[in-house]
């Protein structure tokens, strides 16, 4: 669906923006460091993968990180893991190497207050991560000076 020369993504998805939770390297969090992802979150809060399927094109990740560029990659749900399945970030969909897990992000109810965990592709370990924000998916790309 589009609007000019916007691309809209689906009303079912919305942006959820995670922080670095408190951690002994960053004692108050930081808000400096989280992703904004755009995903198919059912009315409990909860991924979905029906929905996943139906609108994966738009299941966007955004992982800032103070200090460093901006990382983009997609919302991937893949067979396998814990339950099955696993919920991850894909950066590059050549390679495996720089995927980010999600420790059993299929269970986690995406609310404003909640904690989920994510392992960086750099290490083994998981970092906590807080729900900071969830609303309305915007326009996935739109050109400067539409309106």
């Amino acid at each position: 669906m589009s609007r000019g020369s916007e691309v809209l993504a689906p009303a079912r998805l919305r942006r959820v923006t995670l922080t670095l939770a408190r951690c002994p390297e960053h004692p108050e969090g930081s808000a400096g460091r989280g992703y904004e992802i755009v995903a198919p979150l059912g009315p409990e809060g909860r991924l979905d993968a029906a929905l996943w399927q139906e609108t994966r094109d738009h299941c966007r990740v955004r992982r800032f990180w103070t200090g460093e560029r901006d990382r983009h990659g997609r919302l991937v749900h893949r067979a396998g893991g814990e339950g099955g399945a696993t919920w991850l970030i894909d950066y590059d969909d050549r390679t495996t190497d720089d995927d980010e897990a999600g420790y059993r992000l299929g269970t986690h109810a995406f609310l404003e207050g909640a904690y989920v965990s994510i392992r960086g592709a750099d290490d083994a370990a998981y970092h906590t991560f807080r729900v900071d924000r969830v609303g309305p998916a915007r326009p996935a790309a739109a050109s400067a000076g539409s309106g």
